[in-house]
């Protein structure tokens, strides 16, 4: 599979605007906040549950950017804090809320027979809740400025569920239809809202999941093609080139036979405990 290439995009799109990334302490989520600034962003909120990492980062940026950054602790899975993650961010933008990236999330891997009602909870509120939350927040702002931009990030999992990826899957098929629906709900109001699906890139996740793959991208070829995606208002951001392939196939009705062959391939492959793909 050919590698992915750092996607050049409008970086004046971001000049003088505001953003809140979730899960901005590593990853993709980091390299979205350094993008950002280095699009001359107005102010950025990093947000995160890691304080060490948070600290680090914060302070890093803050060295070059003085203060257009602020990082703000927050556990995504609680309402009340993700309402004071957008309302600390409203007063440090002044009240300009431009960019909203729910991108905090978790992989969890694991068979569906081993799972708890309680393992469920734990990655809806995560990987669901916690955009269903920042967007009950956020929108009222948004909607009183009449203008602002929501970006959820998903996985290309949603429309090619794989083995051992239950939760991961449906957590993220599900906020993939919720951004698609309020896409069209607040299309009048002058707020645009997309799904984003991040690729197959090397981050943290992959503690969870196992050894990324020869073929996964930087952080920052991910980032580069999300914020494309993002400039162009895309209703589903496609973050690497196999997502391309496996968001246009999945669904296909002449694409049925293959796609079960490949997907019985990679369960076996994985009962077997190869992480295959």
């Amino acid at each position: 599979m050919k590698q992915n290439k750092i996607m050049e995009y409008n970086h004046n799109y971001f000049n003088k605007k505001t953003a809140v990334v979730t899960g901005a302490a590593s990853g993709i989520g980091l390299a979205l906040i350094e993008e950002l600034l280095l699009s001359n962003a107005a102010k950025v909120v990093m947000a995160d549950i890691n304080v060490e990492n948070l600290d680090k980062h914060e302070a890093r940026l803050k060295e070059q950017y003085d203060d257009r950054v602020k990082g703000v602790v927050c556990d995504v899975t609680s309402e009340a804090q993700v309402q004071n993650l957008i309302h600390q961010s409203a007063d440090f933008f002044g009240g300009q809320f431009d960019l909203l990236f729910n991108n905090a999330g978790a992989g969890f891997p694991g068979w569906f027979a081993d799972m708890t009602n309680d393992d469920w909870k734990l990655a809806f509120d995560l990987n669901f809740y916690s955009a269903v939350y920042s967007m009950y927040a956020v929108l009222p702002i948004m909607i009183k400025q009449g203008s602002g931009q929501i970006i959820n990030i998903i996985s290309g999992v949603a429309f090619m569920p794989m083995a051992n990826q239950a939760r991961y899957a449906a957590t993220k098929a599900a906020l993939n239809a919720l951004s698609l629906t309020l896409r069209s709900e607040y299309w009048d109001n002058n707020i645009k809202i997309s799904s984003a699906t991040p690729g197959t890139t090397i981050t943290a996740i992959w503690g969870e999941l196992g050894k990324a793959p020869d073929f996964a991208q930087t952080s920052q070829q991910s980032a580069s093609r999300i914020l494309n995606g993002v400039v162009n208002n895309d209703r589903i951001i496609i973050g690497d080139d196999a997502d391309v392939s496996g968001v246009s196939y999945c669904f296909h009705p002449q694409a049925n036979q293959g796609n079960d062959e490949y997907l019985l391939n990679v369960a076996r492959e994985r009962r077997k405990g190869i992480m295959a793909f």
